[in-house]
């Protein structure tokens, strides 16, 4: 500990480790989807559902013990949770109790036949269900905003890259489109992870749901309807009929892992958009008093693309847990699941929450530089045209392999002053000064017209927006057009 330090001067909460995926990124809904509030009333909400349930399939439980718990759901003593737990060593039986203190009437019967995965399960069900929620019109968002923008520029035309080297031209709206397409897979990907979730229910130590059949004197028919009462109150169409004392833990690779693809998809993008931002071609958003530089007042760094990027990775990396965890779940259940997953299931959330929200931030903003678009094209697009110019000299009359040997010294002097001597491409000025081009002096400006180079590009993004994203972002027409507070 380092020494001299007046803690009764610094702010209990500046006198801590917080995450940062909280304290500086995630946005409100999302934080408090992960927050102790959140978790133990939620806790009591199960407790509460739970005893109405048996209470209608005929045990002895009081409209009165009902009553009193759901009218304190969220009268949390925190702090005698926290005694209790450190006396007992064990936060259910903590908060039990913390429950029956200002639930007197009803402290008998709360958790009756339940074990600890009930209310710890069950919670992490709807609180991951919740936080898909929240995920996934953002991510809508993020389609829209990048579609929007590929509509505008899905005519323009650009230098494409192979290998991060010149290739054939595209077009910028077409460039977006495939990263919209990347993420209409993530969003297709995430919308089954949600819509698979089941509710754990009703199921007792090993999930055999014995302390229930034992509640109801062995009839299963109740037990069953149980299960569905609480499966309902919950809001799930559906539970496991099958689990140890867990669900099985494959439910959170499958949902980490949708996520972790989208951390892979948000990652190319933004690389991509930092490499433009290199090229001068596009840049993401500058704010009018942003510093980009400590030192080099003249820098606009792609730092909100940079942020992505570096929360993406973290976000990719998080799925190896799940997986891990999932492989050593010895029988009916091991507890070195529970640390684990406490870090990770909100980690991953929380993460993607902000790397999408800066991801809208980004799309929403985007600057693009046609003039510095048409200089590097100009720059590549004379060798790009050197077959075009072949085939308009042959219709003109002249001999196919001579025109190639012509065309070819030619482009061999444009190159050495372009890499030589760091001149401008001037192949298109050789040919007009060469009296072997005579013939199609006169349509060189058509040859080298930029659009007849980029194909059914602009095409294929108006049917592409038409046929594949507007009908998978019309579920969330109704927040497309809301625009959360960013901490950026």
């Amino acid at each position: 500990m380092e020494s001299g330090i007046d803690f009764e001067n610094i702010p209990p909460e500046m006198a801590k480790y917080r995450t940062p995926l909280v304290s500086r990124y995630a946005s409100p809904e999302m934080a408090y989807t992960f927050s102790e509030m959140k978790k133990f009333s939620t806790w009591r909400k199960l407790w509460t559902w739970l005893a109405k349930s048996e209470k209608t399939l005929g045990l002895n439980i009081s409209d009165e013990q009902i009553a009193e718990m759901e009218a304190n759901l969220m009268n949390i003593d925190f702090k005698r949770a926290a005694e209790e737990e450190k006396k007992r060593r064990h936060d259910v039986m903590a908060h039990v109790h913390t429950f029956g203190v200002c639930c007197p009437k009803a402290a008998a019967i709360i958790h009756l036949g339940a074990t600890s995965a009930f209310v710890g399960d069950n919670t992490d069900l709807i609180v991951m269900r919740d936080a898909f929620d929240i995920v996934l019109p953002k991510l809508a968002r993020c389609i829209q905003r990048l579609a929007v923008f590929a509509e505008q520029y899905k005519n323009l035309p650009c230098l494409a890259y192979t290998h991060l080297q010149p290739a054939q031209l595209t077009t910028v709206g077409k460039r977006a489109c495939i990263w919209i397409q990347d993420l209409l897979m993530d969003l297709r990907n995430i919308e089954r992870a949600r819509n698979d979730l089941k509710f754990r229910g009703v199921k007792g130590t090993t999930g055999t749901q014995a302390s229930f059949l034992a509640l109801f004197e062995g009839d299963e028919e109740k037990v069953e309807i149980l299960d569905r009462l609480v499966t309902e109150m919950a809001d799930f169409k559906q539970h496991f009929l099958i689990c140890g004392q867990t669900y099985t833990r494959k439910v959170d690779i499958d949902s980490l892992s949708t996520l972790a693809s989208l951390g892979a998809s948000v990652h190319k993008i933004c690389t991509d958009i930092r490499l433009l931002a290199n090229f001068k071609e596009l840049e993401e958003p500058f704010e009018k008093e942003q510093i980009g530089s400590s030192a080099m007042p003249y820098k606009r760094n792609p730092m909100r693309s940079e942020r992505c990027c570096a929360l993406a990775r973290h976000l990719m990396t998080l799925v190896q847990d799940p997986l891990m965890t999932h492989s050593v779940q010895w029988m009916e259940r091991s507890l070195d699941d529970s640390a684990n997953r406490r870090i990770c299931l909100a980690e991953a959330f929380l993460t993607a929450d902000i790397v999408l929200s800066t991801l809208q931030n980004i799309s929403e903003g985007l600057v693009v530089y046609p003039k510095v678009i048409k200089r590097r094209l100009e720059l590549e697009l004379p060798f790009m045209a050197t077959e075009n110019i072949i085939m308009a000299m042959v219709k003109a009359g002249a001999d196919r392999q001579e025109c190639h040997e012509e065309i070819r010294v030619l482009s061999h002097e444009a190159g050495a002053v372009v890499k030589q001597e760091g001149g401008d491409n001037d192949l298109v000025e050789r040919i007009k000064k060469s009296q072997y081009f005579k013939p199609i002096h006169a349509q060189l400006e058509a040859i080298l017209d930029p659009s007849t180079f980029t194909g059914r590009a602009p095409s294929q993004v108006t049917k592409f927006l038409a046929a594949e994203v507007k009908p998978a972002i019309k579920p969330y027409s109704g927040k497309l057009d809301e625009i959360s507070e960013l901490n950026l």
